[in-house]
C-alpha cells in the first residue's frame, strides 16, 4: 500500500456521486490495488480512507465529545480545542498541508459550499456531524489567503435548552439579578441580549423564553437552530444559505418579515448580524411587547453604535436607527466569559433617550456591585405596571 494507490482512490471516489459508504470505498481500493493487497493491507487502507473520507476525519473524535465548543485547526501540526476553560492544544495532527485541505474542500461540499483557488474562504453548517449529531458551524480559509496554511474552524452549536433555574444555581446569573431579570419577562419589556462570541447569549435567551408567558405565541428566528425553550408555543424558522449554485438563500431579514404575519406575542431574533436590525426594531414598534434577539457587542453601553453600524447595511441613517430603537427597546443584558472560562450575566442596562433624541444604554446592574440607579423605571415601565394594575382592578369587578 503507498501513497499512489490511496490518491488513485481518493480520485476515483471524487469521481462517483452518492455517499462513501464503507462498501464503496473497499470495492474502489480492490479495484485499484489490482488485486495485489491482502485482507489485512485492505482493512488497515479501508480505515486510514475511512478517517479521510467520511465525517470530520481526525476531527470526528473531537467533536464526539460532550464538551467541545470548537475545534481549531492551523495548519497539519496545530490542533487546537476549546471545552469550557480557554484554548487547549491537542495531540491530533495531519500528515500534511495537503490532508488539511482535502478536509476542509471536503466539509465545504458537505456544507453546500464550494471552496478552491477561487474562492479561497467558506462560511456554512453541517449537520449530524460527531456521534452525536450535533449541527457544526464551519469556517475555512486556504492558502494564500492563509498564509501559514490551511485553518478551519468548527464550533459545535448544541441547542439552547437550560432553563433559569439551572442557570441561577450554577452562578450564570447571580441571585441579586434574579429579581430584576424576572421583572424584565413579567413587565413584557424589550431586550437583547448581548455579549462576545461563546459568552452564552443564546443560552440565557433560551432561558429567558422558557419563563415567558405560557400562553404567548413566540417566533423564534434563527440563523442556525440553537434555541429550543421549555416553552408551550414556540414557532421556529431557521434561515438558509446558498447552495454551490449561489441560489436557494433564505436569509433571516426575509424570516423577520414573515414572523410578523404569522401573528406573534412576540418575536425573538437568535442573532441580529446584519440589516435584518432594522426589521427587528420595526417588529418591536408594532405593538409586540417583549420581543428579544441577541447581538455582539463588547459591553451594554456599546449597544447603540453597534446597532448603528447594522442598520447602515440597511440603508437606515443614525438620527432614523436611534428613533426606533429608543421607542423600542428597553433592556439590554450583557453577558461575558471569564478568564476561567465560566459564562454568566455581567450587566443590565436601561436605554435611555437624550436630550438630542441619542439613545444611550445606562448600567443599572453590575456584577459584583448590585443594583447601581435605583431610578431605573423608565416611563414605558411605569406606564405598563399602572395600566396593568388598572386592567387587572377592571378584570376583578372594582370600578
Amino acid at each position: 500500500m503507498d501513497d499512489g494507490l490511496l490518491d488513485r482512490v481518493r480520485d476515483q471516489l471524487a469521481s462517483e456521486s452518492g455517499d462513501t459508504t464503507p462498501e464503496i470505498i473497499a470495492a474502489a481500493i480492490r479495484e485499484q490495488a489490482r488485486g495485489v493487497l491482502g485482507d489485512a493491507d485492505l482493512l488497515v487502507a479501508l480505515r486510514h480512507l475511512q478517517t479521510e473520507l467520511t465525517g470530520a476525519g481526525r476531527l470526528e473524535q473531537l467533536l464526539a465529545e460532550p464538551d467541545i465548543a470548537d475545534v481549531l485547526v492551523s495548519g497539519p501540526r496545530h490542533v487546537w480545542v476549546d471545552r469550557g476553560h480557554g484554548l487547549q492544544r491537542t495531540d491530533i495532527t495531519f500528515d500534511d498541508e495537503s490532508s488539511v485541505r482535502r478536509l476542509a474542500a471536503r466539509l465545504a461540499l458537505n456544507a453546500g459550499k464550494r471552496l478552491d483557488d477561487a474562492q479561497p474562504w467558506v462560511d456554512g453548517q453541517l449537520s449530524n456531524v460527531g456521534r452525536r449529531g450535533y449541527t457544526v458551524r464551519l469556517h475555512a480559509v486556504i492558502p494564500p489567503v492563509a498564509a501559514d496554511g490551511t485553518c478551519i474552524s468548527l464550533r459545535v452549536l448544541r441547542t439552547a435548552s437550560k432553563d433559569l433555574d439551572s442557570l441561577i444555581e450554577s452562578g450564570a446569573v447571580p441571585p441579586d439579578a434574579v429579581p430584576l431579570i424576572r421583572h424584565i419577562i413579567e413587565a413584557r419589556l424589550a431586550f437583547v441580549v448581548v455579549g462576545g462570541t461563546g459568552s452564552g447569549k443564546t443560552t440565557l435567551l433560551g432561558a429567558l423564553i422558557g419563563r415567558m408567558d405560557r400562553s404567548d405565541r413566540i417566533v423564534c428566528v434563527e440563523d442556525a437552530a440553537e434555541l429550543r425553550p421549555d416553552h408551550p408555543h414556540v414557532v421556529r424558522m431557521v434561515a438558509r444559505t446558498a447552495n454551490v449554485e449561489g441560489a436557494g438563500e433564505v436569509p433571516v431579514r426575509a424570516l423577520v418579515r414573515q414572523a410578523l404575519r404569522m401573528r406573534p406575542d412576540r418575536i425573538v431574533v437568535g442573532e441580529v448580524r446584519g440589516a435584518e436590525v432594522i426589521d427587528l426594531l420595526t417588529a418591536l414598534n408594532t405593538g409586540h411587547n417583549g420581543c428579544a434577539g441577541t447581538l455582539h457587542a463588547n459591553s451594554v453601553s456599546e449597544v447603540p453604535a453597534r446597532m448603528e453600524a447594522l442598520a447602515a447595511l440597511g440603508g437606515m441613517g443614525r438620527e432614523a436607527l436611534h428613533s426606533q430603537l429608543g421607542a423600542a427597546l428597553d433592556v439590554v443584558i450583557g453577558v461575558e466569559r471569564g478568564r476561567d472560562g465560566r459564562r454568566g450575566v455581567a450587566e443590565i442596562g436601561a436605554v435611555r433617550r437624550g436630550a438630542g433624541g441619542l439613545v444611550s444604554i445606562t448600567p443599572v446592574w453590575l456584577r459584583g456591585s448590585g443594583i447601581t440607579d435605583t431610578t431605573f423605571l423608565g416611563t414605558r415601565e411605569r406606564a405598563a405596571g399602572v395600566l396593568g394594575g388598572d386592567l387587572r382592578a377592571l378584570a376583578g369587578g372594582d370600578r
